[in-house]
């Protein structure tokens, strides 16, 4: 599978970051295709793609991957060698899924609640995050037994989990609790984040000199 072109479709300002944290872990090569939000995304060639319009979306060879949680989780698979899944046999696997979803669901909704002031707690039993403080909460249980999802196994769980956390610290989505703070530093100070947040940079500076 390895063998079969890769393409990646973003925008440096989107959550095609972690998409890019995620393929500079690998190290793998891939394409990187830039759309602007001017109407690129909005071309019949790229609905093709991803009818919603959005990024990320990767191509694989014929296969198409959308949803930056599902795009990690596929890449963990596809580049298994790579090591940033735990092994299917292992326990570790059931609280990979756990978490990585966790951050795709309950995390996502309500941090976006918080920055759009939303209030989740009118109809609480409609709302499959739960109120904002139990997803926090919980967010902390994920972290308790560090240094990360899996324990001592870095995984593509931390790429897409630790992306919230450190733009929920950022944009007081999120508040700064130390495990929060902890997680995130230990985070950006990878070398392949530190890679993608510069290429990403690069890409940002080059689109806006257009």
């Amino acid at each position: 599978m390895q063998t079969f072109p890769l393409t990646f479709y973003t925008n440096p300002e989107s959550r095609g970051c972690i998409v890019r944290r995620m393929l500079e872990e690998l190290a793998v090569p891939y394409e990187t295709v830039a759309l602007d939000y001017a109407g690129q995304m909005k071309t019949a060639e790229y609905l093709a793609i991803n009818p919603l319009g959005k990024v990320p979306a990767i191509t694989h060879g014929k296969l198409v991957v959308t949803e930056t949680a599902a795009i990690c989780a596929y890449l963990a698979d596809a580049f298994i060698d790579k090591r940033l899944a735990p092994a299917l046999s292992s326990a570790q696997r059931g609280i990979y899924y756990r978490w990585l979803f966790f951050a795709a669901g309950p995390l996502e909704m309500v941090t976006t609640a918080k920055a759009c002031g939303w209030n989740l707690n009118e109809n609480p039993q409609m709302v499959g995050s739960g109120s904002y403080e139990d997803t926090v909460d919980a967010l902390e249980q994920a972290l308790a037994d560090g240094p990360y999802i899996c324990g001592e196994q870095f995984t593509a769980a931390d790429v897409y989990v630790g992306s919230h956390v450190s733009w929920g610290i950022q944009f007081k989505t999120l508040p700064e609790r130390s495990i929060f703070k902890d997680y995130a530093d230990r985070l950006a100070k990878r070398p392949a984040f530190q890679r993608a947040d510069q290429l990403d940079a690069e890409l940002k500076a080059k689109m806006a000199a257009k």
